[in-house]
Order: structure tokens, then sequence, then C-alpha cells
């Protein structure tokens, strides 16, 4: 009578649903069961292993992954074939062009040739890890092979390399647009978790910008006076409105008698539509804001201006509704507006800055005139106050001197008071001090 001790390994009877284990001819032992597949249906896998301890144990693991609910991957191919898919029929459709080709971009540029010949159901967060910190220290004329491009050799090509490194904002980026891409990879099934969430790049510094004095803010405004956008680069420093958001306003947004103007859309250049009206940035960018004194009259100002130039273009005049336009009534390009804002910056005599700068120069003012921030976040259109308290933490010199001045006369006032206390009669226990 044969009993369970004498029955060879590879032919033990397991419990039902755990799967079967057995020794190949190869030496090899091989466990096969059940697992939870996409689309709630049930799939045979196979594992292996040099003893049948460890193929046990991958099988135990499959399936005990399968209880818990979770899918076994069915993605078979590279993770180049699945970010070229992602690309190409999911980020297309969620993503605006230029975000879109900022994406690709740096999926052709970064993520294929890194990461794009592993498995994506064998990708793990030590790759991943292992690669940022490769592209965090290699020179990318080397990577990049932009010596090969120059006429004339140099860094690595001519023996010295120059070491030009990645800013850490880059890296950020990068690995964002890999968490976004396995992030759907999970939401299809094909992959168990995004490995790319366990892998920490640390937060880098943000871009440092020094917005205009209240000087220097008015030697700007000085100097646009007599230019044909007066009105516009007014109300930029007035209200803090993106150069999209300025371009993309249309007369029917404007409220010129309640003083109020509804921000609805911004103007932008994309590589295939040219000059397009999109949405704004978020749904938290649609709002409505009021409007100074100061920019109504310039508005009304430009705005008789225009009627002046439609009469004299005549037939050629191409008007559509937007406030700020060519003189021949078109849209006006946001990069001519960069071009007109650093010449208007050459003539005001002062350093070089970016129109987003405008912006920021904005809410820095207004928290020197102590705004509160949940203000400067509604006319910014911020989603969060966060984002607003993060943005503009910085606290020019002079603030940081009156805090410092407040609380050095606070402390002096109250020495004085202990002062004079101490030399004449203590006053009764029931006086409270009244500052």
């Amino acid at each position: 009578m044969t009993t369970p001790r004498d029955t060879p390994a590879s032919r033990r009877v397991r419990a039902n649903g755990d799967g079967t284990v057995y020794q190949r001819k190869d030496s090899r032992w091989e466990a096969a069961g059940y697992v939870l597949a996409p689309g709630n249906t049930r799939r045979r896998v196979r594992v292996y292993g040099t003893t049948r301890k460890e193929a046990l144990a991958k099988l135990t693991e499959k399936i005990a992954a399968s209880n818990r609910g979770l899918p076994v991957p069915s993605a078979q191919g590279s993770v180049a074939a699945y970010l070229t898919y992602w690309l190409e029929n999911v980020a297309v459709h969620h993503l605006r062009e230029n975000t879109h080709t900022r994406y690709t971009t740096c999926v052709h540029r970064y993520l294929i040739p890194g990461l794009g010949k592993k498995k994506l159901t064998k990708l793990t967060a030590k790759d991943v890890r292992t690669w940022l910190n490769q592209l965090r220290t290699t020179c990318q004329c080397c990577t990049r092979r932009i010596d090969a491009q120059r006429d004339q050799p140099r860094c690595c090509a001519a023996g010295q390399c120059c070491h030009k490194l990645l800013p850490p904002l880059t890296l950020t980026y990068i690995h964002s647009v890999l968490k976004s891409a396995l992030e759907h990879a999970v939401r299809e099934e094909e992959i168990p978790r995004n490995v790319a969430r366990n892998v920490r790049t640390g937060t880098p510094r943000p871009r440092r910008f020094e917005p205009l004095t209240t000087n220097e803010a008015r030697q700007l405004l000085a100097a646009t006076r007599g230019h044909r956008l007066h009105a516009l680069f007014e109300l930029a420093l007035h209200t803090g409105l993106r150069k999209g958001e300025l371009l993309g306003l249309r007369w029917e947004d404007l409220d010129l008698d309640a003083g109020t103007a509804a921000i609805r859309r911004t103007l932008q250049r994309t590589s295939a539509g040219g000059l397009t009206t999109l949405p704004t940035k978020t749904r938290a960018s649609e709002r409505r804001i009021a409007l100074p004194s100061r920019c109504l009259h310039s508005l009304k100002l430009y705005r008789e201006q225009q009627q002046r130039e439609r009469e004299a273009a005549g037939t050629t005049w191409q008007h559509d509704g937007h406030v700020f336009t060519t003189v021949q009534g078109r849209p006006i390009d946001p990069t001519n507006l960069t071009r007109a804002f650093t010449t208007l910056l050459r003539k005001a005599g002062l350093r070089r800055i970016r129109f987003h700068d405008l912006r920021h120069s904005t809410a820095t003012l207004l928290l020197e005139q102590g705004v509160e921030l949940v203000v400067i976040k509604e006319l910014l259109g911020h989603a969060h106050i966060g984002v607003t308290a993060t943005v503009y933490a910085h606290v020019r010199l002079r603030l940081q001197r009156d805090a410092i001045d407040t609380l050095g006369t606070a402390l002096v006032g109250r020495e004085t008071t202990e002062t004079a206390r101490s030399d004449g009669d203590e006053p009764p226990p029931c006086t409270a001090l009244v500052r």
C-alpha cells in the first residue's frame, strides 16, 4: 500500500485551486495555475524554478495577488512600444497640442533611449531609479550625440567634456511623464502597479524670478505711453493676466460700464492649427475680475483707436472680435508681443525679464501692499491657494525689514514699560494695561 509520504514530490496531489507543480525533463520545475486576468476572466499561467520550492513560491505569489484582485499583467511588449501607443492613442485625446508635443519630445529624447528596450512587465523601480541617476550625471552632449551635429568637434568629441547636465526641473518633468504613462497602463490592467511612483526624485528648487519693483513698474508704464498696445501692457501689470489670456480677450468679455472682465479663453500658436483660441488653462482659470479705473480709461481709448484703424484698413480689415489685434484686425502672435515687450524694456532702460514676470510682479506688488493671499489667488486664477503661497513665498528685503522693525518696536516698548514700572509705584493688581 502506498502512503502519501511514499509518493514522489512531483506527483503529490495539491488542493483544488492551488495549481500543479511537476519536474520537467530538463530537470527544471514548472508550476501552473489559474489567476485573475483583465476583463474579469481567468487565465492559466506557468512559472519555472530550479527547485520545487522556488517554482511553488512563484506560483503562490501570483495566486495570492490574484486573490487580492490584482489581475495578471497582459502586456508582452517593450516600454518603447507602450509609450508609442500611449502617445498616439491616449495622450493625444487628453492633452493640449503644445503639451502633447512636449510629451512626445520627452519620450523620444529620453524615455525610449533609456528604458525603451525593457519589457513593460519586467520594469522595476530599481530600473527607473538607476536610469534617472545615470541621466542626472551624464553629459547631454555625449548622450544625445550633439557633437556629431556640429561642424567642429567640441566637448566629448574633442576630449574636453563640458558636463552639460540636465536641470533638476527637467529631470522631474521626465519622471512625471513616465509616471503618467505607467499610470494609464495600470488603469488598463497592463501592469499591476506603477513602479515609477516608488521612485523619489526630490523636490527641485523653484525657478528664481526677479519681479519688477514699484519704481521699475512706473518706468515701464511711462515707456508704454504712446505705444499702440499701451492698454495691453497696463492691463497686464494691473491684473496679472497671462499672455494667452490677454491676447484671447474679446470685446464681448469686457463690461466697461461695470468695470469687469470675464476670462474664458486663451490664444496660443500650435504647430497644426496656427493661432488657435482654446479654453483657459484650468477650470479655476475661468474667472471674472474687476478692472481698475486706469485700465478702463485706456481700453476705451484703445477701442476708439481700433475703430479708426478699421476705417483706414477698409476691405483688408479682418476682425473676429479680439480686443488686442494687429493694424489689420488679426489676432496678435504671442511671439510678436514678446518682441515688442523686449523693445519696451530696452527703451525704458530696464533689465530684461520675461513677459510672464509681469504676472509675478503684479502678485508681488499686491503682497507688498498688504493684499490678502486669497484675493491674489482669485485674481491670478490659481486652482489652489497653496500654489499661490508656494510661488510667492519670497518676501522682499523691505518687507523683512518692516516685520523686524515692528517686532523690535514691540520689544523696546515692552522694556520701556517694564522700566517705568520699576521706577515708580506698582499699579494695582486689578488694573489692566491698555496699549
